[in-house]
């Protein structure tokens, strides 16, 4: 009988190494290219959050005063508080004034005004509409690309789709640093000092957490 079964074959080995590099490797550079503009903009914006207070920035705020014409402040109708969107009449007509958005977000009613917040990355704005004349105050302060970025990154008032990016963004890179580890452990024996620099790639950030985060 051979002294050798099919689970010690060097044969049958090497076929299950050369499987599971390919596989390893396949799904390594779809995560990565998944990811890739994603990481870079994570990586580059990660650097203006950690020194957001020496980067200056310049706001831009643009201030409007207006009137509701009298047809649409009617159409306010008789609710006098709650959260609700504005009347869609009401939406396109500040969206053509304004040149923004207004969409479906939820107002603020109360008796005497109609406050609505229409927060965006890089920009907050705001406006009021009082129920008695029909008067509309706007205000958007734009804080510029910079902050734009920053707030992609932190997901900041930048909606469910965006959100959904981050998801998917975040499943690729775990996919990514995984199938990479499988790599390293499988490539080890060639690269003798693949674990202390993964072993470093571990100590110094927890060396820093414990020595210097207080």
């Amino acid at each position: 009988m051979p002294s050798t079964t099919q689970s010690t074959d060097p044969g049958t080995h090497q076929h299950r190494r050369g499987f599971w590099l390919r596989t390893l490797h396949q799904w390594h550079w779809i995560s990565s290219a998944v990811c890739l503009v994603g990481m870079l903009l994570f990586a580059m914006t990660g650097i203006t959050l950690n020194h957001a207070a020496k980067i200056e920035g310049s706001p831009q705020v643009d201030t409007r005063t207006l009137a509701l014409p009298g047809p649409l402040l009617r159409s306010l109708g008789d609710r006098v508080e709650g959260h609700a969107p504005l009347p869609g009449r009401i939406a396109d007509w500040l969206d053509r004034e304004l040149d923004t958005a207004i969409g479906k977000r939820d107002a603020e009613w109360s008796e005497d005004e109609v406050y609505l917040s229409m927060p965006s990355p890089g920009a907050d704005a705001w406006l009021s509409i009082q129920r008695a004349d029909g008067a509309i105050e706007y205000e958007r302060t734009e804080r510029g690309w910079i902050s734009y970025f920053n707030d992609l990154h932190k997901g900041r008032n930048a909606g469910p789709a965006w959100g959904w990016f981050i998801d998917v963004f975040a499943i690729a890179c775990v996919m990514f640093t995984v199938t990479g580890l499988f790599l390293l452990q499988m490539h080890a024996r060639q690269r003798r000092m693949t674990w202390p620099y993964v072993g470093l790639g571990l100590l110094v950030p927890l060396l820093l957490a414990l020595l210097f985060i207080h």
